[in-house]
């Protein structure tokens, strides 16, 4: 039986300055868990929560799967810790070979971090230093995309599109713009997968050159499946002219796999889904499922290679974190590419692909839905916004889900799903059916 929550705890719970949380709303009702397994989160109270979310787009394999409990706790009692800076320790070798076997190819090494933000601020700054280190050093312009989110490190949060985040926090980081979500609700709602129109959209990088020379840009950097901002996966056509355009100017694509990467379209990463190679892919999330802190830079081998020309000796790239490559977090990931590999993670979220697809769009036509977007195991539900209270049809589509014991996340009047890969049909039908219970009742 699980014990209660003392006083005392409850007491301070308002000592937890939490992220992205009203802190007010939730010390009146706090959302407390206590344990989880597989596919359910469990309260203090013994309420088991169906998890639509795989915790935050990053527990894939389900909750406490065995293989990386025991990974984790083997390393513990093995190497609690060791630096990388001018040492480090096998599983580290380990794992960043592995690791780029998993990525696409030419796909050759791994910066290891710990989180998507830092992912994605090494990787902009692996970029400049990239054209620095080729004698370019004029290219320092960083180009995102509306509704991209890269995290919450000035340099993320400068490229990323969603305005909302930026409040508060300014100036962030010159020399950035922005092309636009190549998305038209006119031309691309519900949309299964890639939308056949909207691959045009691409040229707006074109105009952007009316305004920045490309001898200015050191990277465009954008998520293959915009993800928190509501779930776009990307027109036909469109990555491939990201791709060409950004080779014809000189440009470094970087792909943004911190939700994508991993599984969650249905191949180890997005760029295998779409055909598209980057030169720097930004990953974390579902590295270590979850269990560890981890991030990752993967990198290509003319990147990498530009900074090799230089005294040996020499220190060619001098950033990095005290827990880069983590004993734990290593072990942790090794054990996620064995449950890959063991466990047939790809082929059986490709059997429910389908099923999942179908079935999210069946909630076309339900009150109040104005679009639904699938890619791989993704989706997002639009809800239309009640007059003068944006944000309030979804905050209160995701209450009553949860009064059910299922969780999805609301973003302002987006429902966004994003279940473990492990996910059953049964599973899957027990999401819908919450969400339609609740478009049923809410006003």
């Amino acid at each position: 039986m699980n014990a209660p929550v003392s006083p005392h705890l409850a007491n301070q719970r308002d000592a937890f300055w939490m992220p992205f949380t009203p802190m007010r709303s939730f010390q009146r009702e706090p959302m407390l868990f206590d344990r989880a397994e597989g596919m359910h989160y469990i309260t203090p109270e013994g309420h088991r929560v169906l998890d639509g979310m795989a915790g935050l787009w990053c527990v894939n394999a389900g909750h406490g799967q065995p293989r990386v409990v025991e990974a984790i706790r083997e390393a513990a009692g093995r190497l609690d810790f060791v630096s990388s800076f001018k040492m480090s320790h096998p599983a580290a070798q380990a794992y960043a070979t592995r690791l780029c076997d998993f990525a696409p190819e030419g796909i050759d090494h791994v910066f290891f971090v710990n989180s998507g933000s830092e992912a994605v601020d090494t990787a902009l700054k692996i970029a400049r230093a990239y054209h620095h280190a080729r004698g370019d050093a004029g290219r320092t312009k960083l180009i995102g995309r509306a509704k991209g989110y890269h995290g919450m490190g000035f340099g993320g949060l400068s490229v990323a599109g969603i305005g909302r985040h930026k409040i508060g926090f300014g100036p962030l980081l010159p020399d950035t713009a922005h092309l636009p979500l190549p998305y038209d609700r006119a031309t691309m709602a519900f949309s299964q997968g890639q939308p056949e129109a909207g691959a045009g959209i691409v040229d707006g990088l074109e105009a952007l050159l009316l305004v920045h020379d490309p001898a200015t840009i050191a990277a465009v950097i954008v998520e293959p499946v915009t993800g928190s901002g509501g779930v776009y996966p990307p027109p036909r056509g469109y990555l491939e002219r990201l791709r060409a355009f950004c080779d014809k100017h000189g440009i470094l694509l970087i792909f943004d796999e911190v939700i994508t990467g991993f599984g969650r379209l249905g191949t180890p990463f997005a760029a295998q889904a779409y055909g598209v190679t980057p030169d720097l892919m930004s990953c974390a999330k579902g590295m270590t499922n979850g269990a560890v802190p981890m991030g990752g830079v993967l990198v290509a081998g003319h990147v990498f290679d530009a900074f090799m020309n230089g005294p040996p000796e020499a220190i060619e790239l001098f950033h990095g974190y005290t827990y880069s490559a983590h004993p734990l977090a290593c072990a942790a990931g090794l054990a996620m590419l064995d449950v890959f590999a063991e466990d047939n993670l790809l082929g059986h979220l490709g059997s429910l692909l389908p099923f999942w697809e179908s079935r999210a769009h069946a909630l076309k036509g339900h009150p109040h839905v104005l679009d639904i977007r699938t890619a791989g195991l993704l989706c997002a539900i639009d809800l239309d916004p009640r007059a003068g209270a944006a944000g309030a049809r979804g905050s209160a589509c995701a209450r009553l889900c949860h009064e059910s014991d299922v969780l999805v996340r609301s973003s302002g009047d987006t429902i966004v799903l994003s279940p473990p890969l492990i996910i059953s049909p049964e599973e899957i039908e027990t999401i819908f059916a919450s969400i339609e219970m609740a478009l049923s009742r809410i006003d």
